[in-house]
């Protein structure tokens, strides 16, 4: 490796995403995207720059990468000196917007507060997202072409475009984050700091503490993923723990027992039933004036379901759905489906599928995703995550350290939250970090889903930082000690 110092590249704040990427998009996205981050409330004294480090540590004569960062000071001149670190989760997500709220915020009225833009993402120079898996998803409908087989087109062609602009794959993992975050503490001098992140940003921000825990006052993490966990062997079984439980409270709260009485078995022989069949529906996309004669499964129609089930105000009419939908009525949901898949751009960007390849991708096991087909047959094929085996072994980059991969253990205080209801990282994960963390404070939100944020998720927030070894009471009955 070669040795290297990181620099900070002071600038305005009003950063700007990378030309490179603005130059490939249709001209109704330019102005969208040309347009740079919005000013934040000018009452607060900020300090923004770019993070200069290689894009490849462990290459010599990497090139460098650019990563934003916003630091948002507190107005109390009695500020504690620990500052808040925030990073976005996804893998992918922008950090930089979560700068805008926080000055809207009672958290900021004690400490100062940081947003970190991870590498490859929307305002990270370079940015890596283009936009070939999209139209390879969008073409596999328009022409009922097998969606498995434009999955590879269109990511061929994605790494393709991106390794001609001199991008080094290798060089985007959370391995390269983790280090990122500790050369941005290292610029900025300070020696204490409280970690935030939730889902992929709360296996990132245990990494960030595994790798040197000694600056590391504390973390929160809502609804965090942990980095030992493999979430394509056990996405789709949390969907169906947070499906059964929807349906068991529906059942238990209706009065019309003959509709909602037996919603998930009811549930479960229509769409086992349908797992092998193939629908049509007319459609008319946005723009054109020919229909087409679009090819679904019912893997479309889960995605309404997953899309119903992640939505905080969409839950409520979840098992209405699912009733108009085993009825047969599927036009409305397969159409609602279409309408954004084409309306939208929501293929993975590059550091999305980088991450996902080399956190998971390269420690699933295929042999346990095949018997979890066979537990809950009508999952067969069913994909959450948008990041299958088949575009990471197109790919191809190094697999996060194993020794990433490893639990740990951590004395450091942390405030760990998730939903009953959350699709994507169960519950259970809380139990699982607290095994590791025991100064670890758990809480259930049972209304919730993925992200509990939210008015009670900030009062505890508050609480834990003021002291984080100090017990914290629920702020309500719907938040629970897990």
């Amino acid at each position: 490796m070669k040795r290297y110092t990181p620099k900070i590249e002071p600038c305005d704040c009003r950063f700007k995403i990378d030309s490179s990427f603005v130059k490939i998009l249709p001209d109704y996205l330019k102005t969208t995207y040309s347009e740079p981050f919005p000013k934040i409330d000018s009452s607060f004294k900020t300090r923004c720059g770019y993070l200069i480090v290689p894009e490849n540590r462990n290459k010599r004569n990497a090139k460098i990468v650019k990563l934003p960062f916003i630091v948002v000071e507190s107005k109390n001149p009695n500020k504690k000196k620990d500052p808040v670190l925030f990073t976005a989760g996804g893998p992918g997500n922008s950090s930089l917007s979560w700068a805008l709220n926080i000055t809207k915020d009672e958290l900021i009225n004690k400490r100062d507060f940081i947003a970190f833009e991870q590498r490859g993402t929307r305002y990270a120079i370079p940015n890596l997202r283009v936009l070939d898996l999209d139209v390879a998803i969008k073409e596999s409908y328009r022409k009922n072409l097998n969606k498995d087989s434009m999955l590879i087109v269109g990511i061929t062609k994605y790494k393709k475009t991106l390794e001609q602009k001199g991008i080094d794959l290798s060089g985007y993992n959370s391995d390269e984050t983790v280090s990122d975050i500790h050369d941005l503490l290292t610029v900025l001098k300070i020696d204490s700091v409280n970690l935030l992140g939730g889902s992929y940003s709360g296996a990132l921000m245990t990494a960030v503490l595994q790798k040197d825990p000694s600056r590391i006052r504390s973390l929160v993490l809502d609804s965090p993923l942990p980095m030992f966990a493999a979430i394509d062997e056990d996405e789709p079984a949390n969907f169906n723990a947070a499906l059964q439980e929807l349906f068991r409270r529906v059942g238990r709260d209706s009065a019309d027992q003959q509709r909602y009485g037996n919603m998930y078995q009811r549930f479960l022989t229509y769409f086992n039933g349908i797992t092998s069949k193939t629908f049509y529906l007319s459609y008319l996309e946005k723009g054109t004036t020919d229909s087409l004669k679009i090819a679904y499964t019912k893997n479309e129609l889960l995605m309404e379901v997953l899309d119903a089930l992640s939505d905080q105000n969409k839950r409520k009419d979840l098992a209405a759905i699912v009733n108009q939908m085993i009825a047969g009525n599927h036009a409305p949901y397969v159409k609602h489906y279409l309408d954004e898949l084409f309306r939208r751009n929501s293929a993975p960007d590059g550091m999305r599928i980088a991450v996902s390849c080399g956190d998971q991708s390269a420690y699933h096991s295929k042999e346990v995703v095949q018997d979890l087909y066979k537990a809950y047959p009508y999952l067969t094929n069913f994909r959450i995550h948008d990041v299958p085996q088949i575009m990471c072994d197109c790919w191809k980059v190094p697999p996060t350290k194993p020794s990433t991969k490893l639990p740990y253990y951590s004395l450091k205080p942390a405030l760990l939250g998730d939903g009953a209801l959350d699709p994507n990282c169960s519950p259970l994960y809380l139990s699982r970090l607290k095994h590791y963390m025991p100064n670890a404070q758990t809480f259930l939100f049972t209304q919730k889903g993925h992200g509990v944020g939210g008015k009670y998720w900030k009062e505890m927030m508050l609480k834990f930082l003021d002291d984080p070894y100090r017990k914290i009471s629920s702020p309500s009955a719907e938040v629970v000690k897990y």
